[in-house]
């Protein structure tokens, strides 16, 4: 269970690209790593209004 918190909500949640969580969780295949962390929904949210702003500041200039 400490490694799906870990994967999940200590590191993808809070931006850590999922490739250096697999290095971190000592995983040889991103496939591995994918097992352990789950992409939420509440992080979809996010990364989709961060695009929305980058792709507003590029549209504007």
């Amino acid at each position: 269970m400490a490694r799906h918190t870990f994967a999940t909500t200590v590191t993808l949640s809070n931006g850590v690209p999922i490739e250096t969580v697999s290095k971190m969780l000592g995983h040889t295949k991103l496939a591995t790593t994918q097992i352990y962390a789950r992409v939420l929904d509440k992080k979809i949210s996010e990364d989709m209004l961060a695009l929305q702003k980058k792709l507003k500041t590029k549209l504007k200039l």
